[in-house]
């Protein structure tokens, strides 16, 4: 998705001109960098690596955020629009036992498996090619579900239904209530304007901030923690974190 705040002018319904054949397109004709995965920014994805990695410990850490207790590993985690792996490999693998990629694009993941060295590929889990549209997480199966620059090529109805099967896709807290580590995590651009923006390269929509939690709350989403992403270049569209739990 296209991170500058420049794209054409928005249209009256902005998700309607959404057409995922034209998304696949668009990424397909991308090169299997982080240049090309990040629209021509690569420089960012230290920050926002680092930044996420820290969203994530805050939120784990809950109650008690000063006290340095290593953290226990996450069972499962899926990495949604992985795209070449750099959240997947720069992030996700730090903290979770398997991975598991969901990417329509097959050269990208082909990319993501070739690249992987000995010790990542133990925590390699399974490949999903396919568009979120399409995509249902197993019951139960996830801690966490990391979403980031992807949800812009879904319809606001699609991404509703999407979350719903996401939550249903987190496991279940145990009865001990020992393990609370289970989120679905959103990252995306936020629409600087009132209202949402379509753009035309990519076929995706930059959403505003209420659009977003209008459509957390109708996939019966609790919006539990938000951070703004710091200390990227001025021209870009503000970047926002959602961490929700099932109401």
């Amino acid at each position: 998705m296209d991170m500058t705040c420049d794209p054409p002018l928005a249209r009256s319904a902005p998700d309607a001109s959404i057409d995922h054949s034209h998304s696949i397109a668009y990424w397909t004709s991308v090169p299997s960098t982080d240049d090309g995965m990040l629209g021509g920014y690569p420089g960012v994805s230290r920050k926002d690596l680092v930044s996420s990695h820290a969203f994530l410990t805050k939120l784990r850490r809950g109650k008690t955020p000063g006290i340095k207790r290593d953290l226990p590993k996450l069972n499962r985690v899926a990495d949604c629009g992985a795209g070449i792996g750099r959240i997947t490999k720069g992030f996700l693998m730090d903290v979770a036992v398997k991975v598991d990629i969901v990417e329509p694009v097959k050269k990208f993941t082909d990319e993501l498996v070739a690249g992987l060295g000995p010790e990542e590929k133990g925590k390699m889990g399974e490949v999903f090619n396919l568009g979120l549209q399409d995509w249902t997480p197993k019951p139960g199966a996830y801690n966490l579900i990391w979403n980031q620059w992807c949800l812009g090529h879904l319809t606001d109805e699609q991404l509703v239904a999407y979350l719903r099967r996401c939550k249903d896709g987190l496991a279940k807290p145990s009865e001990e209530g020992e393990s609370d580590d289970i989120w679905i995590v959103v990252k995306e651009n936020m629409s600087p304007n009132k209202d949402d923006i379509y753009d035309e390269e990519d076929s995706s929509v930059t959403r505003t901030d209420t659009k977003f939690r209008k459509l957390f709350k109708e996939a019966g989403l609790k919006l539990v923690a938000e951070q703004v992403q710091k200390g990227f270049p001025s021209e870009l569209f503000p970047v926002r974190m959602y961490a929700l739990k099932s109401e």
